[in-house]
């Protein structure tokens, strides 16, 4: 019977965890990737960007994510973050699923 609380506990504590990652990534998305990928993550139509909401992009592992943000990725110059701001840019990103 103590399993439980101890369990809804650690629950909370990730949910928390998470929501505090995403709110920073926000924060870091909205200084360094939002003059392209614009505020909602749809990109800029003219350079053919997929929208980060995208299943395509969605289904991508975090560690591609964190890859394609810190090393680029075709016509994505690298965008210079420690590992805790790119991981946390990668949490954002994944609010934006459509």
């Amino acid at each position: 019977m103590r399993f439980l609380p101890v369990c809804a506990v650690f629950v909370a504590l990730g949910a928390i965890q998470a929501f505090g990652a995403a709110a920073d990534g926000k924060a870091v998305y909205d200084a360094k990737c939002k003059v392209c990928h614009k505020a909602d993550g749809s990109g800029m139509a003219a350079m053919k960007m997929r929208a980060l909401g995208s299943a395509e992009v969605q289904a991508k592992p975090d560690a591609d994510l964190k890859k394609d943000i810190t090393a680029g990725n075709g016509k994505m110059k690298p965008v210079a973050l420690t590992d805790a701001q790119a991981a946390d840019v990668v949490a954002y990103v994944r609010t934006l699923k459509q």
